[in-house]
């Protein structure tokens, strides 16, 4: 071991703390401690999970298809395991997790109920202190974060919230045990994907459901169905090649790059194949042609199919109307759905445009809004969450000379980081699934797998070859960030207002911070970096740093 942990002070030592018993930080736990590094789990819930401990409300489901949306590192594990459906609920993710965290025997190794308020860098001793909302410290040689980048609820500071009489919900933090909505007049606020897998399922069981909508939604169909056993069967048979070709994609999923251009084809041949995709469900309509999030005029036909079919589904033209997006698809979330557009055929569901009638505060009752007040028995926040960079700023994070990861990203485009996964200024830590990399716009245990292969080869190194430290360099960084910037301005994500930007938190700083290259070309460029004996880091041995600890 690199150092083995010990008591000193009655302080714990490690290797490595990791932040969250989530994907990554079940992983990242596994991985290191097969490699012989002392590693500890600080999870601020009472399980594993992550994301899926703590999204529990009406209608959470995946959207990646659930062969695909799991771990890969274990030929064992992903023929032991058995999805049941296309599209996996929360409640069977979080029994996926829990699975893996009994089989690799995880949990003696994992503090829960504890959050890590603040993580600062020492210079003088090289090692990472861990300071635990319990009142406690501990120390590491590595701190390593899987906060996930959904992780941070975003709870409008609505006036008049404390004064609500019933009960209110922010889907990110939903209670354990299940919500009765019957005989409810429930208000929803938000429709983004949370808010679009909520509502139909709230709406059958309330007795009436107001939507406040401010951004119509462009949806898919996801035709989720029982998985049959010969399907399964077969994919577990072929999981080295699905494996690959996850690997090497663009978004983590084995799908073929697109070739050609929407508008080189007929316009009866581009309906067919949005026809297929549509009645396939799932993502088809995202990568039906190349140049659908790069194109204006590309991007028009397969938002006016969508349209089209929102007018055909939704039987009040007026409330059709409401729901007809008109920005960039795709630059938001792509959304799928089951039932949706439908919902707003029953007789017992309202759509209020928040746009043409903002929300002016929560009242005892109710809420009111600039054209009349609405009373409720429950309210549900689904008002997403400050994504990429809030999980992360929510510790007080600080390297070298005492700068704060918040004053180093302080002006939004002007967040670096080197690779996603690494900061200047900042020894010793690593970011699974940072600001810059493929992260959100990819199938994200893909995409933790890489990180947390290449960060714990990357410690494997330094123990080989005699490292004390390893840091970003900030040249390093600003041609990282500079390369993700063009990458991105190629294309209409930029375009477009979405918490990929985070336009959604008020006051937040903007900037793109997916990598949007593609998750095979991304691993292609860490991998070649790391062969470079680290290429754009600054690796110090232990006859260069002086230890006064």
């Amino acid at each position: 071991m690199m150092e083995s942990m010990k008591q000193s002070n009655h302080v714990a030592n490690y290797d490595a703390v990791v932040v969250g018993a989530g994907f990554s930080g079940l992983y990242t736990l596994h991985r290191l401690r097969e490699a012989g590094f002392s590693t500890h789990v600080y999870e601020a819930g009472d399980g594993v999970g992550g994301t899926w401990y703590w999204n529990r409300y009406p209608g959470a489901r995946c959207d990646s298809e659930s062969i695909y949306y799991n771990y890969t590192f274990s030929e064992e594990l992903y023929k032991e395991w058995t999805w049941t459906s296309r599209y996996p609920e929360q409640p069977e993710i979080l029994r996926y997790l829990n699975f893996v965290a009994d089989k690799f025997e995880l949990r003696r190794d994992i503090q829960f109920k504890t959050r890590i308020n603040a993580a600062h860098y020492n210079e003088e001793t090289n090692r990472w202190q861990i300071y635990l909302n319990n009142g406690t410290s501990v120390s590491a040689k590595f701190f390593i974060t899987g906060v996930g980048c959904l992780s941070a609820a975003n709870i409008p500071n609505f006036k008049g919230v404390q004064n609500f009489k019933g009960d209110w919900y922010h889907t990110g933090h939903w209670p354990h045990e299940k919500v009765d909505f019957k005989g409810k007049r429930v208000g929803i606020i938000g429709t983004g994907s949370t808010g679009v897998q909520a509502i139909p399922v709230i709406a059958a069981e309330a007795e009436h459901l107001t939507v406040f909508q401010r951004t119509p939604q462009y949806c898919a169909p996801a035709r989720n169905h029982p998985y049959d056993p010969e399907y399964i069967r077969k994919t577990k048979e072929n999981f080295s090649e699905i494996k690959r070709q996850m690997r090497e994609s663009q978004g983590g999923q084995p799908v073929p790059i697109p070739t050609k251009s929407a508008l080189e084809v007929t316009p009866e041949e581009r309906e067919r194949v949005y026809e297929e995709a549509w009645e396939k469900g799932g993502l088809g309509l995202f990568s039906a042609y190349y140049d659908i999030t790069i194109n204006e005029a590309a991007n028009e036909t397969v938002a006016e199919f969508i349209r089209t079919k929102i007018c055909q589904i939704v039987e009040d033209p007026n409330v059709a109307e409401k729901l007809l997006p008109s920005y960039f698809y795709g630059t938001k979330r792509p959304i799928i759905d089951t039932n949706y557009y439908e919902t707003y055929n029953r007789d017992n569901v309202t759509l209020v445009d928040v746009k043409k009638a903002p929300i002016e505060e929560i009242t005892p009752n109710g809420l009111r809004t600039t054209d009349g007040e609405y009373e409720f028995d429950t309210l549900v926040f689904a008002t997403g969450y400050d994504g990429m960079t809030g999980p992360l700023l929510k510790m007080d994070i600080r390297g070298k000379d005492g700068v704060t990861l918040k004053e180093k990203w302080a002006g939004g485009a002007q967040t670096r980081t080197y690779l996603g996964i690494a900061n200047a200024g900042f020894p010793n830590m690593f970011m699974i699934t940072g600001p810059e990399s493929p992260s959100v716009l990819s199938n994200m245990p893909v995409s933790i797998e890489q990180h947390v292969e290449w960060i714990a080869d990357c410690i494997e190194y330094m123990q080989k070859h005699g490292v004390e430290t390893i840091e970003a360099n900030v040249d390093a960084e600003e041609a990282w960030s500079k390369h993700c910037r063009e990458v991105a301005e190629s294309t209409l994500f930029t375009k477009t207002d979405s918490w990929y930007t985070g336009a959604n938190i008020p006051g937040k700083p903007r900037g793109f911070l997916i990598y949007l290259g593609g998750v095979g070309v991304y691993r292609q460029k860490c991998d070649e970096i790391a062969a470079k004996g680290y290429e754009g880091f600054s690796l110090l041995s232990s006859s260069q740093t002086v230890d006064l600890a």
